[in-house]
């Protein structure tokens, strides 16, 4: 089933908030066993680290304390953060140092395409850092290093998860010129919270930012949080949003508070609900979802990929 509407009734609408997530919830939950991650080093990751390091790069990975990071660098793939470590946002779900950052390294884009290059990657996935301070957002600065890794790895799918460039066609354009095989731009939570959860981005501009990808002809892609006290229409509601913006990639994971200071979670989402999630944005007309308490918008990429 294709496209399927969300104009439940207002009955259907509190019932699906009963059902899923209460926002008046204790921010001191436990977490459950499904969440619960063994960490270790292996020769694998350790390689990894060393090649990050040595090129004097950042990864969303570590900054971000994704739950993932030890399996991912085990497998030898890894989320390169480009435009420095320091946002110019400060986002209430996001564990990234927020000030003022630094200019931007000339040489970034070269060595993350060796880096690419040594870890003889088939999929790479590259982020950044918001970088509102500059007059280009960093639109020029994406470019150059989505060039330089195509230059030096002609056979290595690129994707990348982008700011909303405060909506700017023009540096929207810039990026997708360079042709990146898959563009996501993360929607992170529901209309409603994107005012709490979020510092400066707004949902509609978001909506717009990937609604521009996919006209470009890019494969679009977004993700969300669950479990900061949105209920189930509100994401069958962005669902929607997202499809009819031309979004067909959508990743769905658990909200993990990084630290007391940041948004408290409301609840801890059992596998099973993921799994229903799944289902239901396919039956909408997503092409890849990939749901469960783990998954991150860069989690299993190279897997999913379809090109």
């Amino acid at each position: 089933m294709k496209n399927q509407s969300s104009s439940f009734s207002l009955d259907e609408r509190n019932k699906a908030g009963d059902d899923a997530i209460n926002p008046h919830s204790s921010a001191h939950i436990k977490k459950p066993d499904w969440l619960k991650i063994k960490l270790g080093e292996t020769e694998r990751f350790t390689q990894t680290k060393k090649i990050v390091e040595s090129h004097g790069l950042h990864t969303i990975c570590s900054s971000g304390r994704c739950p993932n990071m030890g399996e991912c660098w085990d497998r030898g793939t890894a989320t390169f953060m480009i435009g420095g470590e320091i946002c110019t946002r400060s986002c209430k779900f996001c564990n990234t140092q927020t000030g003022r950052p630094l200019p931007l390294d000339r040489d970034e884009p070269e060595n993350v395409a060796q880096s690419v290059k040594l870890m003889k990657l088939r999929h790479v996935v590259i982020t950044s850092v918001d970088r509102d301070d500059l007059p280009d957002l960093g639109a020029e600065h994406w470019a150059k290093t989505i060039e330089a890794v195509r230059r030096e790895n002609p056979v290595t799918t690129i994707e990348i998860l982008v700011p909303d460039f405060q909506g700017r066609v023009e540096l929207i354009d810039k990026v997708c010129a360079a042709q990146p095989d898959v563009m996501a731009h993360n929607m992170e939570t529901v209309r409603r919270l994107t005012p709490q959860i979020r510092s400066a981005a707004k949902y509609d501009v978001s909506l717009k930012t990937l609604a521009r990808i996919a006209e470009n002809g890019i494969l679009s892609k977004s993700g969300i949080m669950v479990g900061l006290g949105e209920t189930r229409y509100e994401i069958y509601e962005l669902m929607d949003d997202l499809l009819a913006v031309g979004c067909r990639s959508l990743t769905i994971g658990q909200y993990l508070q990084p630290s007391r200071n940041h948004y408290p979670v409301r609840e801890y989402i059992h596998p099973d609900t993921f799994d229903e999630f799944r289902k239901i944005a396919l039956e909408k007309g997503f092409d890849t979802v990939v749901s469960g308490p783990l998954v991150r918008s860069s989690y299993h990429a190279d897997i999913y990929f379809r090109p």
